[in-house]
C-alpha cells in the first residue's frame, strides 16, 4: 500500500507540467469577468454565505488543480529539505 502510494506520488510530482496547464485552464475557467475559482475563493473567505452544496461541489471541482500544486510544491519543498539536511 506504502509503495503504491509512493508511485502515484512520485507519478504526481514528475508530471507538474499537466498540473500546471490544469490550473490555467480548469482552474481559470471561465477567465471573465474574473477567474471562477478567483470568485468562489473570495465567496468562501467572505463567509460562504449563501452558497449551497452546488457551488461547493463547483468551487471542489475548479480548485482541484490548485490544491493538487499546492501539494506538489509541498512534497518539492520537503525533498529539497530532505536532501539539503543530508
Amino acid at each position: 500500500m506504502e509503495q503504491k502510494k509512493s508511485q502515484i506520488t512520485q507519478a504526481l510530482v514528475t508530471n507538474w507540467k499537466t498540473v500546471a496547464l490544469l490550473c490555467l485552464t480548469l482552474g481559470l475557467a471561465p477567465f471573465t469577468p474574473e477567474p471562477h475559482f478567483w470568485g468562489k475563493l473570495k465567496w468562501v473567505f467572505g463567509g460562504a454565505n449563501g452558497m449551497q452544496a452546488m457551488d461547493w461541489f463547483d468551487f471542489l471541482f475548479h480548485g482541484a488543480p490548485w490544491f493538487l500544486a499546492i501539494f506538489i510544491l509541498v512534497i518539492k519543498l520537503k525533498d529539497y529539505s530532505a536532501k539539503r539536511t543530508h
